[in-house]
């Protein structure tokens, strides 16, 4: 669909005083002039997401969302911090214009960056593309996404975006403490799946930005061209693991039909659809970063059905307590037992020692 088409009227729990952040941006943007209206972005389930529109302008805000919030979750300031200084590299992102740190202005801190026009596809099968066009959008996510793990984080100001080691092991850390907050039901295969992983952390290690959130969803690809415009929601983003990316961008390879609108590729020809098989969209990775192979891929698979688990687990939370950014919050929150179950599977079925696949999948 087209990103104008994913806006809606500002849902009654992400209101603040427009006027007042009209009055903010006019003194502090020399390319903004009222008046302005305001719409919210219906996807996301972070961050609550704005369309800011002047009579010569559009632009995108991000802000945190209202209300009691998870310790270190929706930090727009890093947001802000790396869209910043990807714009220096051959990233694609959004131009950014100012943070607001100051939560009296509409209640929480916020950032403003420009509006791409593009389109965003929903389903990774994108069922309204032709062949043609699929192959060459997941070519060129596969080549932004290797973009980005090659840029050298301390030539652009982001040597301490994070700290530069054991990465899955702060991350299981993390959400394990992120998941415990946010519980609401006990997920017996959460808890084997934490406890799995803590013994199974691959020795080697590396390090690169880490998006955190890449997949197909949080991409705006150009309106006419099969080519990648910006990457968007770069919240979970660190210094961290590159394969981290590659597995939950892989993650639509093993996940069963209708979730999160994710088809089940088993059994389907993924070559007629243009759409590469994971083994392909892996080479083509490791081809573009001068990769040989990709150690533990599979232990990376359960690592990012682990860490899905905990996210949904805590927009669940959020949408009980009425905080929560998307409006199917509630629904995606209830997915947090099968992404644990899906990941649990993952790591009972293979061998990371050899990096096999699943005996299923």
């Amino acid at each position: 669909m087209s990103i104008e088409d994913d806006v809606t009227a500002v849902r009654a729990s992400h209101c603040f005083d427009e006027a007042r952040l009209e009055r903010y941006l006019s003194g502090r943007m020399p390319n903004f002039r009222g008046p302005l209206a305001v719409r919210q972005f219906v996807g996301g389930q972070s961050n609550p997401t704005y369309l800011l529109e002047t009579p010569d302008a559009r632009f995108v805000m991000r802000k945190k969302p209202p209300g009691t919030l998870l310790q270190s979750a929706h930090q727009v300031e890093r947001e802000f911090r790396i869209i910043k200084a990807l714009a220096a590299t051959d990233v694609p992102v959004p131009g950014v214009h100012l943070l607001c740190e100051d939560a009296a202005v509409i209640g929480t801190a916020f950032f403003v960056m420009d509006f791409v026009a593009g389109r965003v596809m929903r389903d990774p099968m994108m069922p309204d593309s032709s062949a043609h066009e699929r192959a060459a959008c997941y070519d060129s996510m596969n080549d932004v996404l290797a973009r980005l793990h090659k840029v050298d984080f301390r030539a652009v100001g982001l040597g301490d975006y994070g700290r530069p080691d054991a990465y899955v092991a702060r991350q299981v850390a993390r959400w394990s403490k992120q998941y415990e907050a946010s519980k609401i039901d006990e997920i017996p295969q959460m808890d084997l799946l934490i406890e799995w992983l803590g013994r199974h952390i691959p020795a080697a290690d590396e390090t690169t930005i880490a998006h955190g959130d890449y997949r197909i969803e949080n991409i705006v690809f150009h309106p006419v061209e099969p080519r990648v415009a910006a990457v968007l929601d770069w919240e979970l983003s660190t210094l961290g693991h590159p394969l981290g990316d590659l597995a939950w961008v892989c993650r639509p390879y093993h996940c069963p039909p209708g979730i999160d609108g994710v088809l089940s590729f088993q059994g389907m020809d993924l070559k007629a659809a243009g759409i590469p098989s994971e083994e392909e969209f892996v080479a083509a990775y490791c081809r573009r970063v001068g990769r040989t192979s990709v150690p533990d891929l599979m232990f990376f698979v359960a690592f990012s059905f682990f860490r899905a688990a905990a996210i949904a687990q805590g927009i669940a939370m959020r949408a009980k307590l009425g905080n929560a950014s998307g409006a199917n919050a509630a629904e995606r929150g209830s997915r947090a037992r099968l992404m644990a179950e899906i990941g649990w599977d993952v790591a009972q079925t293979c061998d990371i020692t050899t990096n096999s696949r699943p005996r299923h999948y």
